[in-house]
């Protein structure tokens, strides 16, 4: 083989190389939190198409002990979702009926009551792993969950501590098979704590995390130019991983369904670049019918 041909060879292989470490591509991926604001909400309630992956996120657990004065646990986490219409029972039915849906319990979330923040506060690395492998474990097993989402947003922590607890976490539960997939929901904050957490994480342990459910919402207005920019600005910082798509339907921040978010989302795909889409949330869609769900789903499968 002569020198020009192996030259050839070198370089195409780089390339191809570098696109497939950059770019997850196109999924089929639609996610959903559900549980945290509304106990009238029914699984049964949100429209599941048998063409997509679809996932419900059940939020939240929490490692704080609950009832009036709630207090960290330390990593023995409990749930703080309504279990009204979300119990073990009425998962095992959703999964049985539709064998597309997955389901994963959120952990953490930005409150624990509506006054009180969840932060991350290990008393020791080893302690909290301990107490949420175990912990979590049982749950994933009573309410047949596949997977967990990490969405920790306070921090009495240092980032080597976030990154040893949540990565061995997701590590150990892999291992164990009690879950098949794990996700992070990272955003971008004034004062770079929660970018800073997740993306140590990620530098170590992007290796056993699925899914970034990165919170585009939490930025302010975006155009659909300005979205498509940030989209691909996170794909970079998270190299490799598979990025979702996002809008809140109460609007607020990000690029909102009315306002271009699925014109965004159809110049992503184009590009081959759309991981798939997660909404926030179910408790608040059930309010408008679940339309931007239906969109959202048509527009993965086409």
């Amino acid at each position: 083989m002569n020198i020009t041909l192996q030259l050839l060879i070198f370089i195409a292989l780089s390339l191809s190389s570098f696109t497939t470490t950059n770019a997850a591509g196109n999924s089929k991926l639609f996610r959903e939190y559900i549980g945290a604001e509304s106990a009238a909400v029914r699984l049964t309630d949100v429209p599941i198409n048998p063409g997509v992956e679809f996932h419900f996120i059940l939020a939240f657990a929490i490692d704080y002990t609950t009832g009036g004065n709630p207090s960290p646990t330390d990593g023995n986490f409990n749930v703080f979702w309504e279990t009204k219409h979300l119990s073990p029972a009425d998962i095992a039915a959703i999964k049985s009926h539709h064998g597309n849906v997955k389901v994963a319990i959120s952990l953490a979330g930005d409150t624990v009551t509506k006054r009180q923040k969840a932060y991350f506060a290990p008393t020791s690395t080893a302690t909290w792993l301990k107490n949420a492998v175990s912990s979590l474990t049982a749950l994933i097993k009573k309410y047949n969950a596949d997977g967990i989402d990490i969405d920790y947003e306070h921090f009495k922590s240092t980032p080597e501590e976030f990154t040893e607890c949540i990565g061995e976490l997701v590590t150990e539960l892999k291992k164990s098979g009690a879950i098949s997939f794990a996700s992070i929901a990272p955003f971008d904050d004034d004062g770079g704590e929660v970018a800073g957490n997740y993306r140590a994480l990620w530098r170590k342990y992007g290796g056993v995390i699925d899914y970034v459910n990165f919170q585009f919402y939490a930025y302010e207005k975006l155009s659909v130019a300005e979205f498509v920019e940030r989209f691909e600005e996170q794909s970079s910082k998270y190299d490799g991983g598979q990025i979702l798509a996002s809008f809140v339907n109460k609007g607020g921040g990000g690029l909102g369904p009315g306002d271009g978010f699925f014109d965004a989302c159809r110049e992503l795909k184009g590009k081959g670049n759309l991981g798939g889409i997660f909404v926030w949330c179910a408790d608040e869609s059930a309010q408008i019918g679940f339309r931007n769900e239906k969109k959202s789903q048509d527009l993965l499968l086409k």
